[in-house]
């Protein structure tokens, strides 16, 4: 019997009981991946990401472990409700409009000392005081920059559309903003390289398309790494009691963590171990995180149809980013329907084997988004369900 066919006769054991469309999460996979990301990230605590997760048990339980320390969240709203919930280092990871989550911030000292909101722009600080409704407390303020890679004098960009600061006198000019303005204070950079972190560089029959991957990667960093360096002396000229200095993810930890001008890593992904992250060469982790949709019909030989199951996943369309039927194995689309909305017919010599009701076990492509389709979450243990533990969802939070 293979690893995945042990699995896949673990994973119908322990939810015999259980009728699908159903998510899991293997717990002893998912603290594997999080014990791997501790070793790569050698010694620097690891951030977080909540979007990546969407489910506070989950998150508690890797904060609990050594290595880890502190969120980074995904809106304004979110970060609020978990610090109310308890959780007292919130970093919001990307600049918001919200305006009565700022005015709760500005208005109570708890939530306004236990999160800390990104900043690219004054017109992003006017908004905030705009926004304050008579609340005094001091906002904390995360700069972020710019790593994308430009080329040929700019008119070649690699990386994410994301902070306008690209220079190191860019980004200690927005710092010294924030400093002439009463009621904000910069604690932190955050700096995330999504073209190495998330960009896989061993696509399986795209040898040429991966080795360009890995150049531009290895490219990428060197310049990250001198200017990254660069704007954190810029900045600490101007904030020399700057906390932390946020950089990296999944598929970066080890590289990452390895510059001295960063302080901590954000990452989350690795926890699950989604379908995009088998293109990689620096890690390789166990899929923790899979949902089952039940067969309902034999179509006919080599044929059997799945209830629902077409969860894509966001960035831009492609057939990357759909999720992919896992066990049993030798499973696939057909290519004129692929996954539906209410129902998935699957071919391969599998199929002649499943019964109606049997599961069918697969692989979302991103990590978190798959708490968006899923209420809760049944966390397994070897060959039982241990703990069945709500998703953002199923506690009626649903932030984007």
């Amino acid at each position: 019997m293979t690893a995945r066919a042990a699995d896949r006769a673990r994973y119908d054991r322990a939810t015999a009981h259980l009728d699908a469309p159903l998510a899991i999460v293997d717990l002893d996979a998912f603290d594997a991946n999080a014990d791997d990301l501790a070793r790569r990230a050698d010694g620097k605590p690891i951030r977080v990401a909540s979007k990546s997760v969407r489910c506070r048990a989950l998150l508690e339980r890797v904060l609990a472990k050594d290595g880890f320390a502190g969120i980074m969240s995904f809106t304004l709203a979110e970060s609020l409700w978990l610090a109310r919930s308890g959780f007292d280092d919130i970093l919001l990871a990307y600049p918001s409009a919200d305006r009565a989550g700022f005015a709760e911030l500005a208005g109570d000292p708890k939530l306004a000392s236990a999160v800390t909101v990104m900043i690219d722009d004054p017109a992003q600080l006017r908004f905030i005081d705009d926004a304050r409704d008579g609340g005094r407390e001091v906002v904390r303020v995360c700069l972020e920059l710019d790593t994308s890679l430009k080329l040929l004098g700019g008119r070649v960009r690699v990386g994410a559309r994301r902070s306008p600061l690209h220079s190191p006198a860019e980004v200690a000019d927005m710092a010294r903003a924030v400093a002439r303005r009463p009621g904000f204070e910069v604690v932190g950079i955050m700096a995330y390289e999504g073209h190495i972190a998330g960009v896989g560089d061993a696509v399986a029959g795209r040898p040429l398309r991966s080795r360009a991957v890995r150049l531009m990667q290895a490219a990428a960093r060197r310049e990250l790494v001198e200017r990254r360096a660069e704007v954190v002396r810029a900045v600490r000229a101007v904030v020399p009691g700057l906390e932390f200095v946020n950089g990296g993810g999944t598929g970066s930890v080890q590289h990452t963590a390895a510059e001295d001008a960063v302080t901590e890593i954000g990452a989350g992904s690795g926890l699950y171990v989604p379908r995009l992250f088998d293109n990689y060469t620096s890690f390789r982790g166990r899929p923790a995180a899979l949902f089952a949709q039940p067969v309902v019909r034999r179509p006919g030989v080599g044929v059997v149809t799945v209830l629902g199951g077409g969860y894509p996943a966001s960035g831009a369309a492609g057939r990357d980013r759909l999720p992919v039927p896992y066990l049993p194995e030798g499973l696939k689309y057909d290519p004129q329907e692929g996954p539906g909305e209410v129902q998935t017919p699957l071919l391969g010599a599998p199929a002649d084997d499943l019964l109606v009701g049997d599961k069918v076990w697969f692989r979302h492509a991103k990590a978190g988004e798959l708490c968006e389709r899923f209420d809760v979450l049944h966390l397994i243990e070897g060959d039982t369900v241990t703990a069945t533990v709500p998703t953002y969802r199923g506690e009626g939070r649903t932030f984007l």
